[in-house]
């Protein structure tokens, strides 16, 4: 399974592009908000930190403006990733821009039927937003089996980029589900390395290894 970060700081973004276990990067209006910078700004840096895709959102809500702003996105880098919402005029933008060879994320995915109209518009990746589902008392990893077991009937090759992961068992149950990509925010990153008794044999190793007086330097 893929990681993509889910995120618009670049010093967190750089951070965990030299582990080279990241793969893309996603962002959204809520994180460039959050920035306090310039959309196309960010954009474009982000872009020359991660050689993966770099999704950046239209803002508009029809089409014809959609694919105007996506020409502007596309210009940034040949990394660019068109994120365009789960609407028809998303999906119609969809549409244009993969026949035209651009790579497109299709967010804001709730419930399988949504997602086979973005596998049969072409998406690239489609992005089911699991916490959110999870808020409503709705389990969220049920649309990944959905979704999963859809695609892999009619071999669609658009790939099930879940979204919105809150914590390590979502990472977990994606990946035992059979995500193709997985993002998330880079403090959940982290933690999937993280595990006590690591910590302890860690320290008994190092405890030990003191008492030999060596350096390997």
């Amino acid at each position: 399974m893929k990681f993509f970060v889910d995120s618009a700081d670049i010093e967190e973004i750089g951070e965990l592009a030299d582990t080279g276990l990241i793969d893309g990067v996603t962002t959204n209006p809520s994180l460039i908000a959050k920035s306090g910078r310039n959309f196309l700004d960010v954009i474009k840096e982000i872009c020359t930190v991660v050689d993966g895709p770099v999704s950046a959102e239209v803002t508009a809500l029809d089409s014809a403006t959609m694919l105007k702003e996506a020409a502007v996105l596309r210009g940034l880098a040949e990394n660019v990733t068109i994120k365009v919402p789960l609407t028809m005029d998303g999906l119609k933008t969809c549409k244009a821009l993969t026949d035209d060879g651009a790579s497109v994320n299709v967010t804001l995915c709730f419930n399988a039927n949504q997602a086979l109209l973005a596998a049969k518009a072409g998406a690239t990746y489609i992005s089911p937003f699991i916490g959110r589902l999870d808020d409503m008392g709705i389990d969220g990893m049920e649309l990944i089996e959905e979704m999963r077991e859809i695609y892999d009937n009619y071999d669609f090759e658009t790939e099930i980029l879940a979204a919105s992961i809150r914590n390590i068992n979502h990472v977990k149950s994606c990946a035992l589900i059979g995500a193709d990509v997985a993002t998330v925010p880079g403090s959940v990153i982290k933690q999937l390395a993280k595990h006590p008794l690591t910590d302890k044999g860690l320290e008994g190793f190092m405890a030990d290894w003191a008492k030999t007086g060596q350096s390997i330097l």
